[in-house]
């Protein structure tokens, strides 16, 4: 089944509505997608390295709107329709620790997703159930999505398809430097600018309620 869905995905790439598929992907997968929208993306920049910075910034900000998604299930339908999600995903017991990591960290955790393969759909379905303010949410998804699909953009427009085996290899290094000094900018103006917690004040009682049910 997976397979399939993951093939059928991949067709889309060559798609004369290519472009339209990889939004679709990159939005879907925000929220309740299972599979990736990288695999399209990889395979349009391939195919047009001179577009692949074009394709990068179309599943960024797609991705960007489908995390919104994600956060209004969490945030108004987390009862009815967020746990039937998690649970269909296999991100049930991950939930509760997403929820703590969010309220201890706030938007740290958001960013540093881009070098990680936590799935965005946890963070943004668990931002949205502990009220993270939505300006900091969106903020912090423009960061992790852009590290997660403008360095594949860059790095294609740059050098062209022979940058795939050097993508192949190295793109987890290339991406967590670049996490480090992203995120660590953004922490130091927090600290600069006194910025605060982006969470209620309840989000602790949430969180041991959470692990406590699961």
């Amino acid at each position: 089944m997976l397979r399939r869905l993951y093939d059928w995905t991949m067709a889309k790439a060559a798609d004369p509505r290519a472009e339209w598929w990889l939004a679709l992907f990159a939005f879907v997968e925000a929220s309740f997608f299972p599979i990736p929208p990288h695999p399209v993306l990889g395979v349009m920049c391939l195919a047009a390295p001179k577009k692949a910075v074009r394709f990068a910034i179309i599943a960024t900000l797609a991705s960007v709107a489908g995390g919104l998604l994600g956060y209004a299930i969490g945030h108004f339908v987390y009862e009815t329709v967020g746990t039937q999600l998690l649970s269909l995903l296999g991100l049930s017991a991950s939930f509760p620790k997403a929820a703590g990591y969010l309220c201890e960290y706030g938007s740290e955790i958001i960013m540093i997703k881009g070098a990680t393969p936590i799935p965005f759909k946890l963070l943004t379905i668990t931002a949205g159930f502990i009220s993270m303010p939505l300006l900091t949410f969106i903020g912090a998804s423009l960061v992790s999505r852009s590290i997660s699909f403008m360095i594949v953009g860059v790095l294609f427009r740059l050098f062209g398809a022979p940058i795939k085996a050097f993508i192949d290899k190295y793109l987890g290094l290339a991406t967590a430097a670049f996490v480090i000094v992203v995120v660590g900018g953004f922490i130091a103006a927090s600290m600069l600018t006194g910025g605060t917690r982006p969470v209620g004040e309840e989000c602790g009682k949430v969180v041991q309620n959470l692990i406590q049910r699961s």
